[in-house]
């Protein structure tokens, strides 16, 4: 059923969002030129590698070093707020290799740094969006977002599934935590050098300098960013209420990548 599930959301976007995807394509072409997808490794269901695809945002670089920030282009900035650059994920999902709901799936370069218990991230497909997807975003750490999708797998049914849904739409129309604070994602592993980086500080590839994160399994509690609606429960305890912990004033650093 959740396959099925998956087929008929996948075929169904793909028809609506038609127009949108055409646009997009002429977009590209007209800001960057080609190639217009993005396409990258990432570890799937059972840590099995597959290329995921998106939208391009960035211009090839004009001279070694030059800082992403420079690279995005205005076509990619939007794609990227709006998250529209994921939307060829559909295809992806069509193939088998993504879900529309599960844990975002990672570089396999930071699955290596997994212990034991976190590789039960990888027991389900990665999906478009999931439960740390709309409880923060890029603004979760790293051990924090391992959490909420442990807690995910653990507890996955229809139920929490409609409520991320729900709660995407929320997200995707008030856009925030695509990027942490300066653009660099708090805790994560640094990949392996040579990885292509088309969108570093984004869901999971990071900057260099990124300290490593500790191999224990055991973490902090989330400090989560405030929302519009109250973070419930914790991944840890889902019993236990989290307050928002994050200043009101404390604004989110707009996406970068």
């Amino acid at each position: 059923m959740r396959r099925l599930f998956d087929i008929t959301v996948a075929v169904l976007a793909l028809v609506l969002m038609g127009p949108v995807l055409l646009a997009i394509h002429v977009m590209i072409r007209a800001s960057m030129g080609g190639p217009v997808l993005f396409r990258q490794t990432r570890s799937g269901l059972h840590g099995r590698d597959f290329e995921i695809l998106k939208f391009r945002t960035m211009h090839d670089p004009r001279y070694p070093d030059e800082p992403d920030a420079t690279r995005i282009t205005r076509t990619g900035q939007l794609l990227r707020t709006t998250s529209l650059d994921e939307l060829p994920q559909l295809i992806n999902v069509l193939r088998g290799h993504m879900a529309i709901i599960g844990p975002r799936p990672t570089l396999p370069a930071q699955v290596v740094h997994y212990t034991q218990r976190q590789r039960g991230r990888l027991d389900v497909r990665p999906g478009l969006t999931g439960w740390a997807q709309v409880q923060g975003r890029n603004a979760l750490s790293w051990p924090v977002r391992i959490e909420y999708d442990l807690w995910y797998v653990r507890n996955r049914s229809a139920r929490v599934d409609l409520a991320i849904l729900w709660r995407t739409i929320g997200v995707l129309l008030r856009p925030t935590g695509i990027t942490a604070a300066g653009g660099v994602n708090p805790g994560f592993p640094v990949p392996v050098a040579g990885l292509p980086q088309e969108d570093p500080g984004r869901e999971c590839a990071v900057r260099t300098g990124t300290v490593r994160q500790d191999r224990s399994e055991t973490f902090p509690l989330p400090r989560p960013i405030v929302w519009s609606a109250p973070i419930t429960h914790s991944p840890v305890d889902p019993t236990r209420m989290l307050p928002p912990q994050r200043p009101a004033g404390d604004s989110l650093a707009e996406e970068v990548s």
